[in-house]
């Protein structure tokens, strides 16, 4: 591979010229490398004419690595797009044109040399065995100047710059969505800014529930049921409409950003797998917010494995008892009816036998948390994501309504559960972009604030580089959200694109809120200040939904597919 020079912050320009025509050449080497890996790793898993899972877990690090090169493949494919369209409105301006071009220098060289998967989980394409060779295609002028050139000192200091510039609490360069949405944002940031910053860090700190004047509220805003039909008591907006109010206010606590979470897994679960009745009687009260739901999947020592679920479902007349645990309950006590998976089938072992409950239930208090017959539970203390609490819970004999069979129908549980995770996964992308944007409010502001050797800290290099490439970052993980969105939006299978945005979302976040603690230095490590609570509240967002690994698995397989 061509070496790709060490140029000074002095002798780089801060802006390459015909930064589009660079970028939309460099689509094509990145899309042939991906191409080359691909068949490299189904030669390596592929035993008999098959795709074995057995050969895939082998070389489990070259399949991760492959859904990881795939994502990066599709992150730049939209953030080109974004450019593209911002530059025929005429909004392509110079932090948009800087933010374009540091993450192409940047995702270039680590498709090159080596992509993060984790802190110690370094990506190489020789570990499915590629060489040099299969960077040939890397081998244009376009793709050497963005990688000697693209991310550079001078770049992301000029960036930092114009961030300061803006008026506080905004979005980083145009997001390139349509003004309607913005306006949504504009909403939904104001409530942020109004009623959930300024107290969140306290609740988080007592380990407080949520006031329920907040769920009030946002139920008359409509949060619970955007996209729900309107013919069933929602508002009928778009996915991507969801993305922009789960991202501003997971910006403002993650916890009231999730709040809507349950509600859309439930909804969907209804609408896709729920008869005429359920859709007429649940749908409008999870709209307005009458009826509160909760998500009951996992248990103990299952985890991802759902399909290994014990909890038992057993008919009592027209009726079923069920009986089992669960754990990592969110929101479980307040709420009033649980999408509950349960084996109906004792003969199975597998998620052949699984049936979806709407299990109802009364809603508890801090004296009595679990006043339903049939029904316990305690509280799980966790780092952070406090806000809704997290439970394990314990049936015996619990009374399940057997009109309240999802569908009708025993057996069909998992497969109605997977047709919620396209939006499950696209909505927790947009809760990480939040998260992330929240770190990126706070250490901006502090390396503002704090001074250190007769200057304030953002005017250090390393500072800012650090704030820089968290506003890229955001912004890249942001477009492929927003693309996942779009895809859901028109009817077309998003489970790769979801999962995807998942995926680089949940570690965008994270190292936004590492890289904002580390800002912080010391004050950082310390409770009062707010980057200590994102930073807990960042760390879930790589386990929940889908863990890293087990994501990476899913996209893995599907690209093989």
């Amino acid at each position: 591979m061509a070496h790709d020079g060490q140029d000074s912050a002095m002798a780089t320009p801060t802006l390459l010229p015909d930064l589009l025509t660079l970028t939309a050449a460099s689509i094509a080497p990145v899309e042939q490398v991906l191409a080359t890996a691909t068949e490299s790793l189904r030669g390596l898993v592929t035993a008999d004419g098959r795709v074995s899972a057995g050969l895939i877990e082998a070389n489990q690090t070259a399949a991760h690595g492959l859904s990881w090169l795939a994502t990066y493949t599709e992150a730049l494919r939209q953030m080109q797009k974004w450019a593209e369209r911002l530059s025929t409105d005429g909004k392509f301006g110079e932090i948009e044109q800087l933010i374009h071009q540091i993450a192409f220098g940047e995702y270039l060289h680590q498709i090159a040399g080596g992509i993060p998967m984790s802190q110690t989980e370094i990506f190489r394409l020789r570990d499915m065995g590629l060489g040099w060779d299969a960077l040939a295609p890397f081998q244009t002028t376009e793709v050497q100047t963005l990688m000697a050139q693209g991310n550079n000192q001078a770049a992301r200091t000029r960036l930092v710059e114009l961030m300061q510039e803006q008026s506080a609490n905004v979005t980083v360069g145009a997001t390139g969505l349509e003004d309607e949405l913005e306006m949504i944002r504009d909403q939904f940031r104001r409530f942020a800014l109004d009623k959930v910053e300024p107290f969140a860090h306290d609740w988080h700190l007592k380990d407080e529930l949520i006031p329920m004047e907040i769920i009030e509220e946002l139920a008359e805003m409509g949060v619970f049921g955007l996209t729900i039909p309107e013919n069933l008591g929602g508002f009928g907006l778009s996915k991507a409409s969801m993305v922009v109010v789960s991202e501003e206010l997971s910006r403002g606590y993650i916890g009231v950003g999730s709040l809507a979470t349950r509600s859309e897994i439930a909804a969907e679960l209804i609408l896709c797998g729920g008869t005429d009745e359920q859709k007429s009687q649940w749908l409008p009260k999870i709209a307005s917010g009458e009826t509160l739901p909760t998500a009951v999947f996992t248990e103990p020592n299952t985890g991802s494995d759902l399909g290994s679920l014990r909890t038992r479902a057993t008919k009592d007349g027209d009726d079923y008892r069920v009986t089992g645990n669960k754990t990592w309950i969110t929101h479980a006590a307040r709420t009033h009816v649980m999408t509950l998976l349960a084996r109906t089938d004792p003969n199975t072992t597998d998620h052949r036998g699984l049936s979806m409950f709407l299990a109802e239930k009364t809603p508890g208090t801090d004296e009595a948390p679990f006043p339903t017959e049939g029904m316990t539970g305690g509280e799980i203390e966790v780092l952070g994501y406090r806000g809704m609490k997290e439970y394990e819970l314990g049936f015996d004999n619990f009374h399940v309504k057997g009109e309240n069979l999802l569908g009708g129908e025993e057996g069909k549980g998992f497969k109605q559960l997977m047709q919620t995770f396209e939006s499950a996964r696209i909505q927790t992308a947009a809760r990480a972009i939040g998260v992330a944007q929240s770190a990126l409010d706070v250490a901006m502001q502090y390396a503002i604030d704090r001074k250190q050797f007769g200057k304030s800290l953002i005017n250090f290099p390393r500072v800012s580089g650090k704030l820089a490439m968290m506003a890229v970052e955001i912004m890249v993980a942001r477009q492929l959200t927003y693309y996942s969105a779009w895809q859901k939006d028109h009817d077309k299978r998003c489970d790769l694109e979801a999962g995807m945005a998942k995926l680089l979302g949940a570690r965008v976040a994270w190292a936004s809120a590492d890289n904002g603690l580390q800002i912080h230095g010391g004050n950082g490590f310390a409770l009062e200040y707010k980057i200590s609570r994102i930073l807990c509240d960042a760390r879930i967002l790589n386990i929940f939904e889908g863990a890293a690994e087990i994501q990476a698995q899913v996209i893995a397989r599907r690209l093989l597919d």
